[in-house]
Order: structure tokens, then C-alpha cells, then sequence
């Protein structure tokens, strides 16, 4: 599988591609030599992030696939329809789903998603507001809410969790 590094304001993100897709977006929590991209479709990930950060880039236009259950799929789905710079709650997510007995399982299933940024679980909320789990941590995650905000002009550029 192809893999590419970049960097980027919270660290180093490691992008992977598998079978003409990208599968996998993460932060790194350590350094990495960044070298050119191996594939067109790496430079095509690589550069839409350089966008995101740059505020140019609200929706990513790339051929995504990560393995996962039916209901994993369903989860990372919804969490595509969350409008950049908005937020809900896993409990506001559970009931777009129909399902609002599967709190904690949509909550599992948003941890396991791969595909940093561009799969947008960072959008997703504690019910009382709060930040809650989120693997690239907290503060990539407060960081991202923030700099849709300050993209958007609307709203608190700085937020208070």
C-alpha cells in the first residue's frame, strides 16, 4: 500500500491508499520525512488537505474506503452530512440515525474511523457541549472546530471547553 506523509498545523498526517482509494488519514504524534507523493492520488489527498488548512477546502473530493461493519459504514455516512463548521452531538447523531438507543455504539464506531479531517468525526459533540474522545486528541480536535469557525467568520474563533 502507497503511504504519504505531509505536514500540516497539528503534525504530521500519514495518508495511506489501497486499491485506488484512500483509506486511511491520521495525525502522527511523531516526526516523519516528509518525500514526494508515490501516486497522483496521494498528491490529490496531500494537496485538498493544504487546502483544508489554507480555509480553501470545505468538502473533500476523493475516493475513500475504510474497512468496517455495515453499521461502521452507516456512522462514517452520516458523519459526511455534518456541514463544515457545524456540530452535533453523538445523541443529535444517534437520532439522524434512527437509532437513539446506539449512543455508545456510534460513538465506538466514530472512534474507529480513519480517515482524519476528511471523514469529519471532529464535528461530533458531547451533548452538553463538551469535547469528547477524539483519537488525534482533544486539542487537534478543539483546533479543527476552531479553524472552521475562524474559516467561516461565524461564532466564537476561540472556543471554551
Amino acid at each position: 500500500m502507497p503511504v504519504a506523509y505531509c505536514q500540516t498545523p497539528l503534525g504530521i498526517t500519514r495518508i495511506t491508499e489501497d486499491e485506488d482509494f484512500i483509506s486511511a488519514v491520521s495525525a502522527l504524534n511523531e516526526d516523519h520525512d516528509i518525500t514526494p507523493a508515490p501516486t497522483s492520488l496521494l498528491q490529490m489527498a496531500i494537496n485538498q488537505l493544504n487546502e483544508y488548512f489554507a480555509g480553501t477546502r470545505k468538502i473533500f473530493d476523493l475516493p475513500i474506503k475504510q474497512p468496517g461493519t455495515a453499521f461502521q459504514q452507516k456512522v462514517w455516512e452520516q458523519l459526511m452530512l455534518i456541514n463544515y463548521g457545524s456540530t452535533i452531538s453523538y445523541a443529535q447523531q444517534s437520532a439522524l440515525m434512527n437509532d437513539p438507543l446506539a449512543i455508545r455504539a456510534i460513538a465506538a464506531a466514530n472512534g474507529k474511523n480513519n480517515l482524519w479531517i476528511v471523514v469529519p468525526c471532529h464535528r461530533v459533540i458531547g451533548s452538553n457541549g463538551s469535547l469528547t474522545g477524539y483519537a488525534g486528541g482533544l486539542w487537534r480536535k478543539q483546533w479543527l472546530l476552531e479553524h472552521e469557525a475562524r474559516v467561516l467568520g461565524v461564532g466564537q474563533t476561540k472556543l471554551n471547553f
